[in-house]
């Protein structure tokens, strides 16, 4: 099939390949030129804006979205309404909001042009292992564009989860899941690292939970490759930032009044590694000196 990427960062770039190199035509556009020739380097297409991407697709048209969330995804999407005709489909792959997404497909559905959102999981290792590709979307919508998926995933790796809204939705709580899964090990390596008595390797143990253990997971994979590079992470700040789904997915929890609190926990583990000193440790150790006279470490000291 034939198709548009706009966006040919990390993910856009490796999901492109991927379809060249199963015969696909892609005609990719990004803000920066040397991304633009990198996949015209793999055998893509190249456009120097959207106006010159959406001239060289033959009609009904398909463009693959990869862009940040928010402002400039809806805002690619409203100029893309602008320039595509009817019976023309936009598919946003990015980490959208599920409400951006549904706010999306009824802007498009005005000039009858159709809309998937395809939550994607899979890293910068897709382009080698695929890509897991969670749609939401009409069901005869998605039919046409099954080739495609079907090259960017492995087997059983593509599904249509629901309506518009649905695909997204699903990879926010899948995020939010792989935040929780990520904080279980980060904490059960930390507690292992702390027996000093026993001399853990930490990457000994990782690999031997590797096979055959319940907790064995892709995401063991990358922590057993991580210790091997570097078995203190010495490297490594323990700053962690957060890309917004985390906190949709807690947001959503909320709304809902249903319980997630080790989704919950592991993202606020992630502020409290944000912080230089906690102001609210502080309060509390005050508190304690104030009606129980214990004693207090003041600022300056070692502890």
């Amino acid at each position: 099939m034939q198709l548009g990427m706009v966006g040919l960062g990390r993910m856009g770039f490796n999901m492109a390949h991927r379809l060249i190199a199963d015969g696909h035509a892609v005609v990719g556009y990004d803000r920066v030129p040397e991304q633009v020739a990198a996949i015209q380097a793999v055998g893509g297409g190249g456009a120097s804006s959207i106006e010159a991407l959406v001239g060289q697709l033959a009609a009904p048209r398909v463009v693959w979205l990869m862009l940040p969330a928010g402002a400039p995804t809806s805002q690619q999407i409203a100029a893309l309404a602008e320039v595509l005709a009817p019976d023309d489909l936009v598919i946003d792959g990015g980490n959208s909001n599920y409400h951006d997404s549904q706010r999306n497909a009824a802007l498009l559905q005005e000039h009858q042009i159709h809309f998937l959102d395809v939550g994607v999981s899979g890293g910068i290792w897709g382009f080698t292992e695929g890509f897991c590709l969670m749609a939401g979307g009409a069901v005869d919508v998605f039919a046409r564009v099954e080739p495609i998926l079907r090259t960017l995933a492995p087997a059983d790796g593509y599904r249509l989860v629901g309506p518009a809204g649905a695909g997204h939705f699903a990879k926010m709580v899948h995020n939010g899941i792989e935040y929780g899964m990520m904080q279980a090990y980060a904490e059960g390596f930390e507690l292992l690292r702390a027996k000093q008595e026993f001399g853990y390797d930490l990457h000994g143990l990782a690999e031997l939970w590797r096979h055959g253990s319940v907790v064995r997971s892709w995401l063991l994979d990358l922590a057993a490759d991580a210790f091997a590079k570097d078995a203190d992470l010495s490297a490594i700040k323990d700053y962690v930032e957060d890309s917004g789904e985390g906190r949709w997915t807690v947001k959503e929890a909320n709304d809902l009044a249903i319980p997630v609190p080790v989704i919950t926990l592991a993202l606020q583990s992630r502020f409290l590694s944000r912080q230089p000193e906690s102001f609210g440790a502080k309060v509390v150790a005050a508190l304690r000196n104030e009606f129980g006279g214990h004693a207090v470490v003041k600022s300056g000291t070692a502890h």
